[in-house]
């Protein structure tokens, strides 16, 4: 009777997780609308911009790779989250261990 309570838990926290990865989000890097004309301006001028950045620094002597200024996210949950779940993990296999162990 526990090995098939053992299955149905197994089989049901497998299929919660799909679930849960069901709803994250995929990273597309092409836009589904169409961008704005003013948006293409804009980058149009940012880029003459950096062109003129780029050959500036390129005569000064230095080097003309630059980072995209695109911000930093705060990753400090996600850190934190990761954390929690590696220690529960690593908390229920040493208990699945000793429980074994003990032989329950």
């Amino acid at each position: 009777m526990s090995s098939a309570r053992r299955s149905l838990l197994t089989a049901t926290a497998a299929a919660t997780l799909l679930g849960a990865l069901w709803f994250v989000p995929s990273a597309n890097a092409s836009s589904e609308t169409p961008a704005r004309e003013q948006d293409t301006t804009t980058t149009q001028a940012r880029a003459a911009t950096s062109a003129a950045d780029a050959s500036a620094v390129a005569g000064s002597g230095l080097s003309g790779a630059q980072l995209a200024d695109t911000g930093s996210p705060d990753t400090t949950p996600y850190v934190v989250g990761g954390s929690v779940f590696l220690s529960l993990g690593a908390g229920f296999v040493v208990y699945s261990v000793r429980r074994e162990r003990l032989g329950f």
